[in-house]
């Protein structure tokens, strides 16, 4: 249980509303936003706020320029702190066996550490808050790279961040270190 002040359930209220607003802005985005709005509006006050006065093509265009253009933006939390190396896949097949282990199989084009994948998993598992707290380091940095770019984004992580025990010294380490060095390489078998 968390122990975060609105509790497990309300956590998970949140967590399934950051789902949706992380994922990309298609039409069922928008279909469902009064949804999102009655159940956690409270929680998306700022981000909710922004969706007003957007129309749905420049939100989809911010999307695409935050999360596929910016590396320090990126919704796949074990490329923070596995970078693209063999271990990532090691950390991607886990979690997979983990989601499996709670009755869910992924579609064939999803990675199991998208972040919306990962929220909407801790929103109807147990197991998925113990996953988010594993990923910290990841949503604190993703959470810091929104702010620095101004991003509305950056509230809907504060919001997910929130619904979590507070961070702890290790975390907060694991944060400041990768922050300094960046994602892990590998250049084994690379030819230069």
């Amino acid at each position: 249980m968390s122990d975060h002040p609105a509790g497990h359930g309300g956590a998970r209220v949140v967590w399934q509303a950051a789902a949706h607003l992380l994922a990309y802005p298609k039409e069922d985005f928008w279909a469902r936003l009064p949804l999102v709005r009655d159940a956690a509006g409270g929680h998306f006050g700022p981000f909710l706020d922004h969706l007003s006065r957007v129309e749905p093509g420049e939100l989809a265009a911010h999307y695409v320029e935050t999360f596929d253009f910016r590396r320090r933006c990126c919704l796949y939390l074990t490329y923070y702190t596995d970078g693209d190396t063999r271990r990532r896949g090691e950390s991607l097949a886990r979690l997979k066996a983990r989601y499996r282990a709670g009755g869910w199989e992924l579609c064939e084009d999803e990675l199991p550490d998208y972040l919306p994948v990962m929220l909407e998993f801790a929103a109807l598992d147990p197991d998925g808050a113990a996953i988010l707290r594993e990923n910290r380091a990841g949503l604190e940095l993703l959470r810091s790279a929104l702010h620095e770019c101004a991003s509305p984004y950056g509230s809907v992580i504060d919001a997910v961040c929130a619904a979590l025990p507070p961070i702890g010294a290790a975390d907060r380490a694991a944060v400041a270190r990768l922050a300094g060095q960046g994602p892990p390489a590998e250049s084994v078998g690379v030819y230069r």
